[in-house]
This record gives C-alpha cells, sequence and structure tokens, in this order.
C-alpha cells in the first residue's frame, strides 16, 4: 500500500514538473478556486482606504461573450465592510463589485 501511495506522489510530481509555468499557475487557481479563500479585497483612493469587501471568494476576470477576450476589470461578490472595522456587522451584506484596471486595490487572504 505504501509503495502505491509513493508512486502516485511521485508520478504526480513528475507530470507537474513537466507543465509550463502558466500551466502550473492555472492548476493552482484551479485548485484554489476549488478549496476556496477567505479573501479580503481593499480599494484606495490615493493612500486612503474607501471600500473593503470581506469574504471574498476569488477575483475574476471578466471575458468578451463574442471575441472571449479579457476585460479591463476584475469582479467578484463579498461582505461590503461598512464601517471599515474588519468584521461582517449585523446589515452588512453581500454584494457585487467590480474593480477597473486604474483602480488602486489590494486583494488578499484574511489573516483573522
Amino acid at each position: 500500500m505504501k509503495t502505491k501511495t509513493t508512486m502516485a506522489l511521485l508520478g504526480a510530481a513528475l507530470l507537474l514538473a513537466a507543465c509550463t509555468q502558466e500551466q502550473q499557475n492555472k492548476l493552482g487557481r484551479d485548485i484554489q478556486n476549488w478549496t476556496g479563500t477567505n479573501g479580503v479585497l481593499e480599494v484606495y483612493a490615493g493612500d486612503k482606504l474607501v471600500r473593503r469587501f470581506l469574504r471574498v471568494d476569488k477575483l475574476s476576470t471578466a471575458l468578451g461573450t463574442d471575441d472571449n477576450a479579457a476585460r479591463a476589470y476584475r469582479f467578484g461578490y463579498g461582505v461590503l465592510d461598512e464601517n471599515l472595522n474588519f468584521v461582517v456587522d449585523p446589515g452588512e451584506k453581500k454584494v457585487y463589485f467590480e474593480v477597473g484596471e486604474h483602480a488602486n486595490y489590494l486583494f488578499f487572504e484574511n489573516p483573522h
């Protein structure tokens, strides 16, 4: 049994090593999308925080319907942290959001 597990892990490692960097990145994103994250999106106006979204699963890049080309914005769903206290308070709801390519934003996994 232990030999089969070792062989399977070795095979997976060899398969991954044969992938290009972009394929490895896509695989990593697919795994992260499958497992989900507890992301935070912060939007800044200059150096001032103006919006924060909590419990964001992922940011997605919009694709054109006809040309399948990437659009110049990201979108997702998260809880709008209206009072910017890093806590989902009663009344704060999950909303859809978009951020443009020229927006100053930071997306990270919630450390709390």
